[in-house]
């Protein structure tokens, strides 16, 4: 019983080692597969040549422009406010309401000004009747020293009289010129007065349209510190202007004259024209990028532009016509330069060899902007170019042995 179990062991046991031997043999086998078909599809990607992407050089047309974002405003906007504090009685204007020069927009309470005004006219009445009793006085006293005079000269009048005369004649004359004085002074006070009373009244001082109302009816106005701004009002908004944001890197191609246009979300189908009319100095920074300021003129005579619109802005700083020009992409291109192998890299053999077979640096490239590459019937060439103004799609050859319609490669794709 016992060797008859042995012998059933020893033949389970002999029938697992021939399967494991099959499946190492069927293993190996595909192993060997796969290394020779990566071998022959490596020797057959290294034998055949790059395939090259082209474009051809052209005589073209093109524009240079500088693109920035900015803002619509009015040419003069004016924020109205109110020199007087106190309460605001009336207002007599809302938005859009179209104002000229004068036009009342609000007034103020002015009650106290007008009895202040009342104070000030009583007073400047007080002040020329002082000067008319003066100056009668004056006369009064003119006569009476003339006449002590003439009797002081024949010795009938006591000198200590004459004396007194006198000087009574020479107190009237000051008299005369303290009143004169008193009533100019009532004079000032009563324009004062009256400049105060006119402050009251909060008119427009431009011909324009009203964009913005702070205030309502009795609300208090508060102008000690700092004088509120009541009323914005823009003076046309048929004529306005763009600020617009432009980079440092491009105000170097900046002028004045310069033509361009715009765009504004609230229209995305329509372009605007405009004109730059100045370019300020002063620069301006924001999370560490500097731009400035650029004036752009615009005519918004059917009013569809609107204050504080944003705006994206081409600007057409150059006009190339009739050049030779080059894509971009071939200014960029480089052929693939090979590194050549040190000793470590010669000594690759076996697997490692077989599965990475170009050696380190392979792929890398030197592009030069002053250089084009020309495929020929015999292969790429290099050409010494010197290139121009450029729209960021073509660029103008200003010399250099191409001529147009020359194929130029602008990629290279190795199989």
């Amino acid at each position: 019983m016992d060797s008859k179990d042995d012998v059933a062991k020893t033949l389970a046991l002999g029938g697992s080692k021939h399967v494991f031997r099959k499946w190492l043999f069927l293993l190996g086998g595909l192993f060997f597969f796969v290394i020779v078909a990566a071998y022959t599809m490596g020797a057959f990607g290294r034998s055949s040549g790059p395939i090259y992407v082209t474009e051809t050089a052209a005589i073209a047309d093109f524009d240079v422009i500088v693109t920035g974002t900015g803002t619509v405003e009015p040419t003069n906007l004016v924020e109205i406010s109110s020199e007087l504090s106190g309460t605001l009685a009336e207002v007599h204007v809302d938005y859009n309401d179209r104002v000229s020069v004068g036009t009342v927009l609000a007034s103020l309470d002015t009650t106290k000004l007008e009895a202040q005004l009342a104070v000030s006219k009583a007073s400047l009445d007080a002040a020329i009747a002082r000067v008319s009793m003066a100056e009668a006085s004056l006369h009064e006293a003119r006569e009476i020293y003339q006449t002590t005079l003439d009797l002081e000269e024949r010795g009938v009048t006591p000198h200590l009289v004459f004396i007194e005369r006198e000087a009574r004649f020479l107190r009237s004359q000051a008299e005369v010129q303290s009143a004169i004085a008193d009533r100019a002074l009532a004079e000032a006070n009563l324009d004062l007065q009256q400049a105060e009373l006119a402050k009251a009244c909060i008119c427009s001082p431009v011909d324009g349209v009203v964009l913005n109302r702070a205030v309502d009816p009795g609300q208090i106005v508060a102008s000690a510190l700092s004088a509120p701004v009541l009323f914005t009002v823009a003076e046309d908004l048929s004529q306005m202007e763009l600020r617009l944001d432009i980079d440092e890197a491009d105000i170097g191609q900046i002028e004045v004259g310069q033509s361009a246009l715009f765009t504004v979300d609230a229209y995305d189908d329509r372009t605007f024209p405009a004109t730059i009319v100045q370019m300020r100095f002063a620069p301006e920074t924001v999370d560490g990028i500097v731009t400035y300021k650029g004036i752009l003129e615009i005519d918004n005579s059917d009013l569809l532009l609107r204050p504080g619109m944003t705006a994206t802005a081409d600007i057409t700083v150059k006009e190339i016509r009739n050049a030779l020009v080059v894509p971009n992409a071939a200014l960029r291109y480089a052929p693939p330069v090979l590194i050549k192998e040190d000793a470590a890299s010669k000594e690759r053999s076996g697997l490692l060899g077989i599965l990475i077979p170009d050696g380190p640096g392979a792929g890398l490239s030197r592009a030069d902007s002053g250089t084009v590459w020309v495929l020929g019937s015999d292969g790429p060439r290099e050409v010494a170019v010197e290139t121009g103004a450029s729209d960021g799609r073509v660029t103008e050859v200003l010399s250099g042995d191409i001529a147009a319609d020359v194929a130029l490669i602008t990629e290279q794709i190795d199989e």
